[in-house]
């Protein structure tokens, strides 16, 4: 009898286990494809911008801030410009929106 209750209270506190480290909050990643409106770079050192996109589905316009040092680079080289077609996916954080993918649909 004292076996089974404890083999019972184990599986009951993997059980417990498995749920917690599941149920981590983890930030959605949300995927749309957009035109650029418009990008604003802080200067020629600048680790961030913002690039405003107008979404082919919805019509509505998001700012994602991207941080990663390849598309900066495409920003300041001009192989991103307003009016290009954008294939992007970020995740909310701290309130912004942070790309984690931002290319071109067409290719760079």
């Amino acid at each position: 009898m004292k076996r089974a209750a404890a083999v019972l209270l184990a599986a009951a506190r993997v059980l417990l286990v498995v749920l917690a480290i599941g149920g981590v909050a983890r930030a959605e990643e949300i995927k749309m494809v957009g035109v650029i409106t418009k990008i604003d770079i802080s200067g020629p050192d600048a680790k961030v911008a913002t690039a405003t996109l107008k979404d082919t589905k919805s019509e509505k316009t998001v700012d994602i801030t991207v941080k990663d040092d390849l598309t900066l680079d495409k920003f300041k080289d001009h192989r991103i410009v307003e009016g290009d077609e954008i294939r992007c996916k970020y995740e909310v954080k701290d309130g912004k929106n942070v790309s984690n993918y931002f290319r071109k649909t067409a290719g760079c």
